[in-house]
């Protein structure tokens, strides 16, 4: 892994007796101790993240706004300040480049976070759209760190670390999908109040200077109350139990927003946008379309498998396992539309055996209201 890429929290976890795996040129963790012990932990206390590996850029200028309604499926314009916003990265032909989050951090500034394996896409391609704007694009990844605090302790772990200060509004006023400004040790700080768990939680953009300090504080704020650290392995069970798509699994140059579900991200009335003549296009009546499969027993059905509607094989699954948390195996696939409604019997060749597993609408895991 010597031609690995590795954030500034690195020797942390190896300190931390972390096993690392290779994550979109990144040597990432992958898990401390046990998947299922850090999974649950994020279900029922809390889980520390290191996600420095996403690619961050910033938007700024008079045309901030206008290159973003531009350049991406959502519409930007009119987010208040503060907010932030799911979309995604069409090509021309209406396929997605990149699935992200979009923060606006002040009237003609923004903040775009896209999946790690995909930067260099997502640079050029906001870099072109952005020609004939005012603005400028500027891809701050290598300054920054970006940690999460996922679960249901995540507030009050925040609330309770030492070194967080200069709030811009109280967190406990915050909304999910919104962000504040702070600082940690005189340092700028971005709290986010998103996640990629399926639980309530922050996620923090700090220097890579301060992230250590931070890594550490949030550590003894959180050990109390449950908190673990937590790898890339637990956060792809926590987001398939929550239904949330995995570029290169559920998202693709080769799948429109319809067919994932993505449907309403796409701010279809827009005077224009790059992807808007490849969506008009006609699409095939058959396109396969994403669907959540749940089966009995613990045999789990992984990326690749066969869904099958008798001897007719009618999708494939994309990703699986056997969930944590619910206890049986569940899956996300795409499929014949004609086979797609929740209640449907199908099933899974699980190496040459027959899985039995019934459509089932998404997401499998759903936290309660707080």
């Amino acid at each position: 892994m010597s031609d690995l890429r590795t954030t500034a929290l690195h020797e942390r976890h190896a300190a931390l007796g972390a096993s690392f795996t290779d994550f979109g040129g990144w040597s990432m963790p992958v898990r401390y101790t046990s998947d299922l012990a850090e999974h649950r932990a994020v279900r029922t206390a809390a889980g520390l993240f290191d996600i420095s590996h996403m690619a961050e850029f910033i938007i700024e200028g008079p045309d901030a706004s206008a290159v973003l309604d531009y350049a991406l499926a959502g519409r930007f314009s009119a987010m208040p300040i503060g907010k932030a916003k799911y979309s995604l990265l069409l090509a021309e032909t209406g396929g997605i480049i990149d699935d992200v989050i979009v923060y606006r951090l002040a009237d003609e500034r923004y903040l775009v976070i896209s999946n790690a394996g995909n930067r260099v896409a997502v640079a050029s391609a906001l870099a072109e759209r952005a020609g004939r704007f005012t603005v400028e694009v500027a891809d701050v990844t290598d300054d920054y760190c970006l940690i999460a605090v996922q679960g249901p302790a995540a507030r009050t772990i925040l609330d309770a670390t030492e070194g967080i200060a200069d709030l811009g509004a109280p967190l406990d006023g915050l909304k999910y999908y919104a962000a504040v400004d702070a600082s940690f040790g005189g340092a700028p700080l971005l709290i986010a109040r998103t996640g990629y768990t399926g639980e309530d939680g922050y996620e923090l953009l700090v220097p890579n200077a301060r992230a250590d300090a931070l890594w550490a504080a949030l550590t003894a704020a959180g050990a109390p109350l449950g908190l673990v650290p937590a790898g890339l392995a637990a956060r792809d069970t926590l987001r398939l139990e929550a239904g949330m798509p995995l570029y290169g699994h559920e998202l693709s140059l080769d799948i429109a927003p319809t067919q994932a579900g993505l449907g309403r991200v796409v701010a279809a009335d827009k005077d224009d946008f790059v992807g808007r003549a490849g969506l008009a296009s006609a699409r095939a009546a058959d396109a396969p379309v994403l669907v959540g499969l749940v089966a009995d027993g613990k045999r789990a059905g992984r990326a690749g498998y066969a869904i099958l509607d008798g001897d007719e094989r009618v999708g494939e699954i994309t990703s699986g396992a056997l969930s944590p948390t619910l206890g049986h195996p569940i899956a996300m696939a795409f499929v014949a539309p004609s086979v797609s409604e929740p209640g449907t019997e199908l099933s899974i060749d699980v190496r040459g055996v027959r899985i039995p597993a019934t459509v089932t609408a998404l997401p499998f895991y759903k936290r309660n209201a707080q």
